[in-house]
Order: C-alpha cells, then sequence, then structure tokens
C-alpha cells in the first residue's frame, strides 16, 4: 500500500537501491538514465514522496511554471488560447499560471519585474498596447519570453501573430461579392494593437475593392466588450444607413447585431454583419455570424511550442510566426435563396 507519510530522500535511497546523490539528481529533474530515473520514481511514488517545489527551484533555478499574461482572462478569444497553452506547457511537464493585466502596459511592466525575480520559467504575454517603456522592459528581461501579438519593427522577440489586415480584407470581399456597397466598421481603441491593425485593414480593403467610405461610417468603441459595442453600433446607426458593418471583434458583433435587431433592422436581409475571431459568440448568435478566424487555437499552440524550444534552448534564433486568416461563412451576412 502506498504510504501518505512524506518520505526523506535516504528512505527513497534505499527503497531504490541508488545513492541519495542518484534521488536527488532525478527528482530534481537533472538529466539521468531511463532506468535510474523509473526505479527512483516508483520509490518515491511507493513512499509518498513529495519534493517540495520551493527548495527544488532555488537549487536548479527553475520553478517548472510558465505564465500566461492575457488583457482579459473572460474574453472568448483568451479562454480559447489559454486552454491550448494549457495542454502544451503541461504535455512539457510545465504547470500553467494565469495573470489578466488589463490593458496598462504598466501593469504588464510590474508583473514582467515580478516574474524576474524568479516565480516563473517562461512568460507569454498577448498585450493590447504596446509601448515604448514595456518594449524597453521585455528587451531587458531576462525571462524567456513569447509574445502573441504584434511587435514594432525591430524588436528581436520570438512571437507569433494573426495577419488582421488580410482578415479585414477576406471580410470586406466576401461582403463586395453579396453586393454590399456601403460598408461600415465597429472598432475598439485605435491604439492598441488589434485595433490600429484591423482599422488599417478596413482602410486598405476598402480602397481595393474601389469603395468609398467616410468618418460617418466609422466607429470607435472605448473597448473590446459587448457593451461598448452597443454603444459604439447606437452611434453609428444615429450618423449613417450602411448596408453591412465590419466588427473588429465577435463581441463588438453580437453587440451589433442586438443594436439593429432591437431597432428592426433585419439581419441580413437590410444589414450584414461579419466579425472576427470566430468564437462560439459567433456562432451561438441569431442569426449566426459570419466571422473571420485569426487561429486562435493555432497562435496559442505555436507560442507555447516556441516557449518550450526557448527554454531548451535559449541561444536559438528568433522566430517570428504569422498565422494566415480564413473565413466562416454563416447567416448573418447572406441572403437566403429563394425557392419558387
Amino acid at each position: 500500500m502506498v504510504e501518505t507519510r512524506k518520505s526523506t530522500l535516504v528512505l527513497v535511497a534505499e527503497r531504490a537501491g541508488v545513492s541519495i546523490a542518484s534521488v536527488s539528481r532525478v527528482l530534481n529533474g537533472l538529466p539521468a538514465s531511463p532506468q535510474l530515473t523509473e526505479k527512483v520514481r516508483e520509490a518515491a511514488e511507493a513512499l509518498g514522496y513529495v519534493p517540495d517545489a520551493t527548495a527544488r527551484s532555488l537549487k536548479v533555478g527553475r520553478t517548472d511554471q510558465i505564465a500566461f499574461a492575457v488583457a482579459d482572462v473572460g474574453n472568448p478569444v483568451y479562454v480559447a488560447m489559454m486552454h491550448e497553452v494549457s495542454r502544451v506547457v503541461s504535455k512539457a511537464g510545465f504547470r500553467l499560471v494565469l495573470s489578466s493585466t488589463g490593458n496598462d502596459p504598466q501593469d504588464q511592466i510590474e508583473l514582467l519585474s515580478s516574474l524576474n525575480r524568479g516565480f516563473a520559467d517562461g512568460l507569454l504575454l498577448s498585450p493590447l498596447r504596446v509601448t515604448e517603456p514595456l518594449v524597453a522592459a521585455l528587451r531587458s528581461s531576462r525571462l524567456p519570453i513569447v509574445i502573441i501579438g504584434s511587435l514594432p519593427a525591430g524588436v528581436e522577440l520570438d512571437n507569433v501573430r494573426a495577419d488582421s489586415v488580410a482578415g479585414i480584407g477576406l471580410a470586406v470581399e466576401h461582403l463586395v461579392e453579396q453586393g454590399r456597397k456601403h460598408i461600415a466598421f465597429v472598432n475598439g481603441p485605435v491604439d492598441t494593437v488589434p485595433g490600429a491593425a484591423r482599422l488599417s485593414g478596413y482602410l486598405t480593403s476598402i480602397e481595393r475593392f474601389g469603395l468609398t467610405t467616410t468618418a460617418d461610417l466609422q466607429v470607435t468603441a472605448s473597448d473590446f466588450t459587448y457593451k461598448a459595442g452597443r454603444k459604439a453600433a447606437a452611434r453609428l446607426l444615429a450618423q449613417s444607413s450602411p448596408d453591412a458593418i465590419v466588427c473588429a471583434n465577435d463581441l463588438l458583433a453580437v453587440a451589433t447585431l442586438k443594436e439593429l435587431t432591437s431597432r428592426g433592422i433585419r439581419v441580413p436581409d437590410d444589414v450584414a454583419v461579419v466579425g472576427m475571431d470566430d468564437t462560439d459568440a459567433a456562432e451561438l448568435a441569431n442569426p449566426s455570424i459570419t466571422s473571420v478566424d485569426l487561429g486562435s487555437a493555432k497562435r496559442a499552440k505555436a507560442a507555447a511550442k516556441l516557449l518550450i524550444r526557448r527554454l531548451a534552448d535559449p541561444g536559438a534564433p528568433v522566430k517570428q510566426v504569422v498565422i494566415e486568416p480564413t473565413l466562416s461563412v454563416r447567416e448573418s451576412s447572406v441572403l437566403a435563396e429563394v425557392t419558387v
């Protein structure tokens, strides 16, 4: 029977028939032969031995923890990312520590300072805003870091990003194919990484397809939430009459859909709606919302693997990965075919 009483290294060594040094080596995660590793772990399990994680981290300079910092742990995009990151890091033998830093880069700088004192072995960071002080903190950090999102030119850090400009292009192209000509845009704050990229994508795409836009067809929500989206959509509809609306994420799209239907405006008959991120919120809406899939799970998986690679090989070349978008077409943008 397995004992629940915490045993000493001596007892584990005696049971395994090896030296105390060998036991310490295996339990501290240092290189050892497969035979020795199996023998020591079986003995430790039988005796109920539980290594002290704090002591181990002091000895070998490792915590076996990876931190994942996001702006909002309740956002569906980050939820999808967290599940994927957790799978990858757990498989590699690490625990995942989550942190919600909000939209303020200073909070991320303070988190980075704490992590540099030995609270994690690496950091996955998805910042909404990338400021010069944050870039300076990232560059000076001793901690291995992978950024999920875009970085300013010249910043040499591992990062994984979506091509938001191309994603907006897919949305506008689809709407043009549906015969829409007056395409509005509901964005989040333009001083954020996604807000700036998606505005650029909208303006570029409107020009590419020979359309025109005005200030009346563009509104900016105070953030990327449903509540802010309702207010932004109300402003848009008070000042313009679009036949299609592209939204910078699915929460804004759901909010826009709700605002339209509350006014008796039919979707997609009167106005088509397209979101971004392709979350469950888009699929569950009524009508279901066409959305650009920016590969949230793919980005998270790629970033986690990059960080594991960086931890194993600190001198590896910097790698930057771009995930290409796809479009999930649903009810909100396509008129139903009429059968006679």
